[in-house]
C-alpha cells in the first residue's frame, strides 16, 4: 500500500477543520503527485505537530485537506545539534543542509569564513536563505520529521563562535584525534564545518578559545558537504538515536 505523502503546511490543525494548501504545496499535490479527492495526506506544521488528513478538493485552482487526527510528530534527536556550516558554492550547500536535516540537526547557520569564496548581500542573501529553508522543509517531508530546523541568516564565523553556549562544541580539524569518547552525553552540541579550503589557523584558534574541541574524521580529507554528514552520523551514533 502506498504511503500517504507528507506535506509541510504551517497552519493550526483542528480535527474536522479544513486546511487550504498554499500555492507551492498545492501545485505539488495536484500537478506533480496528481492526487484527487479522497486521497490521504500527512500534514506537518514544522513546529512538531502532524495531522492525518484527506483531500476534499483538488483542482488546479485550489487544494483543500480535511484534518482527521492531530498528534505530536516523531523523529527528533535527543541531542540538539547546531551546525555552523561554511557557505559552499552551488548545490554543495543544498546537499549539506538536506543531509544535516535527515540526520537530525536542530539548527543551521551558514558561515562566512576567511577561505570561503561565497559572499552574499541584500536581496541575494535573502533569496538564498529562503531557498535553504525550503531545502530543510523538503528534507523533513522526506525523512519524517515534523520540526523543520531553522536555517539562520548567514553571519561571520567570529560572531557565531561568540554566541555559542552548547554543552559540547566541536570543530573539525584533520590534524587532531577524536573528542567524542571522553565526554558524557550532552543535551546540546555545536558543530563547526570549514570551507573547501579549510579553516584558517587563526579561525581554529578562535574556535578553541571559544570552548570548541578539535575532532578528526580520519586520515582522508572530506569535502565540505561530506564532512557534516559523517560528523553528524558519529554524533547521533554516540549520543543520539542512530
Amino acid at each position: 500500500m502506498r504511503k500517504a505523502p507528507r506535506i509541510h503546511v504551517a497552519a493550526d490543525y483542528e480535527v474536522g477543520g479544513d486546511v487550504v494548501l498554499p500555492e507551492g504545496p498545492a501545485r505539488h499535490v495536484a500537478r506533480v503527485l496528481r492526487l484527487g479527492e479522497g486521497s490521504p495526506l500527512i500534514l506537518f506544521d514544522g513546529a512538531g505537530r502532524e495531522a492525518r488528513a484527506v483531500l476534499v478538493e483538488a483542482s488546479r485552482k485550489r487544494v483543500v485537506a480535511r484534518v482527521e487526527a492531530v498528534e505530536a510528530g516523531q523523529g527528533e534527536s535527543p541531542v540538539a545539534v547546531h551546525l555552523g556550516q561554511a557557505i559552499a558554492k552551488g548545490d554543495r550547500m543544498d546537499y549539506a543542509i538536506q543531509k544535516a536535516v535527515e540526520l537530525g540537526v536542530a539548527a543551521i547557520t551558514p558561515l562566512y569564513t576567511e577561505h570561503g569564496d561565497v559572499r552574499l548581500k541584500g536581496e541575494r542573501e535573502a533569496k538564498k536563505l529562503a531557498h535553504w529553508q525550503a531545502v530543510a522543509a523538503s528534507a523533513c517531508e522526506q525523512c519524517g520529521r515534523a520540526v523543520v530546523p531553522r536555517v539562520h541568516p548567514p553571519r561571520p564565523l567570529g560572531e557565531w563562535l561568540a554566541a555559542r553556549d552548547e554543552a559540547l562544541r566541536l570543530v573539525l580539524h584533520p590534524a587532531t584525534g577524536g573528542a567524542l569518547e571522553r565526554v558524557p552525553a550532552p543535551a546540546t552540541a555545536a558543530l563547526l564545518i570549514g570551507p573547501e579550503g579549510g579553516l584558517a589557523e587563526p579561525e581554529v584558534e578562535t574556535a578553541l578559545a571559544a570552548g570548541f574541541s578539535p575532532l578528526s574524521l580520519g586520515p582522508r580529507i572530506l569535502r565540505t558537504e561530506t564532512a557534516p554528514v559523517v560528523a553528524l552520523a558519529l554524533l547521533q551514533h554516540r549520543f543520539g538515536d542512530l
